[in-house]
């Protein structure tokens, strides 16, 4: 809900301050019946989709678990009004529907942090970059959350003026209003409530190599230290050691993975540097308290014999 109405309200207030009908705006859904955002509220809609207007700036909205709930339909009619030539964008994980659409081909896109390593995975060929939105000719897409106000904002001042955009801005408190290359996630070190350069450095090179993990010893030289200089470190700052936090990040991508992708398990452990699948198995289900395949929903033989004994 918050993309949609960080998206909409923009035009609704340049509107008011142009003292002008600039912008117009309604909602459609696939089949004309209202739609339940992950909140709970319920949005009306006015039509379906073939009730849209010819001429119409389209706008697809996402939610969660954006892979179970990509419509066949609404592909289809999303290829049509784009060889029709009509503007299209994406608010939030949409952007995995225009990609499997085929409608970002060639076009830069953003889509949240969430779902970036499972979008990276799934469509290796797209250019998704970690951008609080994008607008390349076409094609404009925004990562999630507020991102989509400031999107809204830059296209305001490259079809309005800045002056009028500035003003929206001011309207709804927003300041600074930020700028299509900066990065949707805090800043690193604020993550992870430390400044010590060189562990900023260290887990940089972490969040770089999941699929192929350094060893302690190649990570305390790249960084000048020894080994027992990276572990203190560690310890000092995280409360861990280095192989645990490398560990954790990797299996946090797996989990991303396996929520956001079809790949199967045993590419995901590959993709997170598991070379064995029931190391994988062991460490995820340590984490986590499920299997990966309980993760997916996928029944395991341990499961299916409880169910059986049950019966």
């Amino acid at each position: 809900m918050m993309p949609v109405t960080s998206a909409i309200e923009p035009l609704r207030l340049a509107n008011r301050s142009a003292e002008r009908q600039l912008y117009e705006w309604s909602m459609y859904s696939v089949d004309g019946q209202p739609v339940a955002a992950s909140n709970g509220l319920i949005t009306a809609v006015v039509g379906n989709l073939e009730t849209v207007p010819a001429q119409a700036t389209i706008v697809v909205c996402g939610g969660l678990n954006i892979q179970q709930h990509t419509d066949r339909r609404l592909i289809a009619w999303l290829r049509k009004v784009a060889r029709r030539g009509n503007d299209i964008g994406a608010l939030c994980t949409a952007s995995h529907i225009l990609a499997e659409a085929g409608l970002l081909e060639g076009h830069r896109c953003t889509i949240h942090w969430e779902n970036l390593p499972g979008f990276a995975e799934a469509f290796p060929d797209i250019n998704v970059t970690g951008s609080l939105f994008e607008i390349d000719r076409d094609r404009f897409s925004s990562a999630g959350g507020t991102s989509a106000l400031d999107m809204m904002l830059s296209l305001i001042s490259g079809q309005h003026g800045p002056d009028l955009a500035a003003e929206v801005a001011e309207t709804i408190l927003h300041s600074p209003v930020r700028h299509q290359n900066e990065h949707q996630r805090m800043s690193l070190p604020a993550r992870i409530g430390a400044r010590h350069p060189k562990l900023v450095s260290i887990i940089e090179q972490m969040e770089q190599n999941l699929e192929d993990p350094l060893s302690p010893s190649i990570l305390a030289r790249q960084a000048g230290l020894s080994t027992r200089q990276l572990e203190r470190l560690f310890r000092r700052y995280l409360d861990r050691s280095p192989k645990r936090y490398y560990l954790e990040l990797r299996l946090r991508k797996a989990r991303s993975l396996l929520l956001q992708t079809d790949m199967s398990v045993i590419n995901v452990a590959l993709a997170c540097g598991f070379s064995s699948p029931s190391h994988f198995s062991k460490c995820y289900r340590a984490f986590f308290g499920r299997t990966p395949y309980r993760e997916r929903g996928i029944p395991t033989l341990e499961s299916v014999v409880s169910g059986a004994a049950a019966e």
